[in-house]
């Protein structure tokens, strides 16, 4: 069980953060689509689907108990969002920390072009502002970076978990005759 949780965690991280990167410099400077995002984090971690079906059949026969098959997911989504957050950290130092200072700077101007103005801009900019201060310590963007994904594999743990200890759904296929 350990070498699934290994191989499929570390293939959804892989996989959302080529992602995720491809979507931000895919978007023109502009810093993605929060939707895009999550889809393509809930694409990588289908995964674990995968990872507790092949286990589920080709270890335990074909029926696996809703814990083990949760706790596995949990381990998939754990390893995928270790693996998101250091190679985010890595895509930070290599771009020389300049990610937040500009999402701000996107999002401000964006408020700006709206309309929004006087004591609403004000109040913007300043939240932004302390948001920005914030994300430099790694201690607080370390865990915040893991809850962008993290949340997303529990629920498809907890999806898979439920839909495959039912042995009838996707069950395993016998050799042909």
């Amino acid at each position: 069980m350990t070498r699934i949780i290994l191989t499929y965690g570390l293939i959804s991280g892989v996989v959302a953060i080529i992602g995720i990167l491809a979507s931000i410099m895919m978007s023109g400077g502009s810093h993605g689509s929060v939707v895009v995002g999550y889809l393509i984090m809930l694409v990588a971690l289908s995964s674990i689907l995968v990872a507790v079906k092949q286990y589920r059949d080709g270890v335990l026969g074909g029926v696996i108990k809703f814990r083990t098959a949760f706790l596995m997911g949990l381990g998939i989504a754990a390893l995928a969002s270790l693996a998101y957050v250091a190679v985010w950290e890595i895509y930070l130092a290599l771009t020389h920390y300049r990610f937040m200072p500009e999402m701000v700077a996107e999002t401000l101007a964006a408020k700006r072009a709206a309309g929004v103005s006087g004591a609403a801009y004000a109040k913007l900019a300043t939240e932004m502002e302390a948001m920005a201060k914030a994300y430099e310590n790694p201690l607080y963007r370390m865990p915040m970076t893991a809850l962008e994904i993290f949340p997303v594999g529990l629920l498809v743990a907890l999806v898979s978990a439920g839909l495959l200890r039912m042995p009838g759904f996707l069950p395993a296929r016998s050799p042909p005759a």
